[in-house]
């Protein structure tokens, strides 16, 4: 595994999910962009392990 790829991912999918809440007005530290940056970050980490492989 490429740790580089699998960090990539996480520091890509985490300001992405973290950007999509600020769409319908949500602020960055409200709930939801906690919970979606979360989300883009697991989706970055599973992404990179699959590209890793």
């Amino acid at each position: 595994m490429d740790r580089k790829i699998i960090w990539l991912g996480l520091f890509v999918g985490s300001s992405l999910g973290g950007f999509i809440p600020s769409l319908w007005g949500a602020g960055l530290f409200s709930l939801w962009g906690v919970i979606f940056t979360a989300l883009g970050g697991i989706a970055g980490i599973w992404f990179g392990l699959r590209i890793s492989e």
